[in-house]
């Protein structure tokens, strides 16, 4: 492990994010996997699929 990452987890446990903060997080993450089990299960509609374009 890098010492950056180290002095970096420092400085984040002596200023913690806000609640306010983490619920954003975690709720962006949520809406990603939502998404991903939405494709994973074949609901994803066909006009919001790219194409693949061949060069």
């Amino acid at each position: 492990m890098n010492p950056f990452w180290l002095l970096r987890a420092k400085r984040w446990l002596q200023n913690p994010p806000s609640p306010q903060r983490i619920k954003l997080v975690f709720g962006i993450v949520a809406f990603c996997i939502t998404l991903a089990i939405i494709e994973w299960l074949g609901f994803w509609p066909d006009w919001a699929t790219a194409e693949r374009l061949r060069p």
